[in-house]
């Protein structure tokens, strides 16, 4: 059986919700990455922060990125996978609240992302289709 442990992406870091919008992208640059999984100060996820959210929800508003934090973007009742998961119940999470990148945890402690590539090498045609179905669908 497949687990999200074999399909998610090695290495993911947390950023702080304190550490600011312009130290994100650094990271992201850095780690060559799109999100990053935003902690609090006992490591527990607040949310994810995306290179699209940095653009759209600061920059495009005229917010300075230096003075903005990670925090700041994080909406909503974070999700994630415990490391044990089956690919069904990863795909579940995903598709039921439409989102493209799930943080996988181990023992409360951050050990990978899935993201949609991670998906789409480990999935049929089909079900890559009907995945993204779910998730891009304008509406339910």
């Amino acid at each position: 059986m497949t687990m999200a442990r074999d399909i998610m992406h090695e290495g993911a870091q947390w950023i702080s919700r304190t550490e600011t919008l312009d130290r994100a992208a650094q990271l992201m640059l850095r780690l060559d990455v799109g999100s990053l999984p935003v902690a609090d100060a006992n490591e527990r996820l607040c949310g994810i922060v995306t290179d699209r959210d940095i653009v759209t929800k600061c920059v495009a508003l005229g917010h300075d990125p230096a003075q903005v934090t990670a925090g700041d973007l994080c909406e909503g009742t974070p999700r994630w996978i415990d490391a044990e998961a089956d690919i069904g119940e990863v795909l579940h999470e995903m598709q039921e609240h439409r989102i493209r990148r799930l943080p996988v945890i181990d023992h409360k402690r951050l050990v990978g992302m899935i993201s949609e590539a991670d998906l789409a090498r480990h999935l049929s045609d089909e079900q890559m289709a009907a995945f993204a179905e779910s998730v891009y669908a304008a509406s339910r």
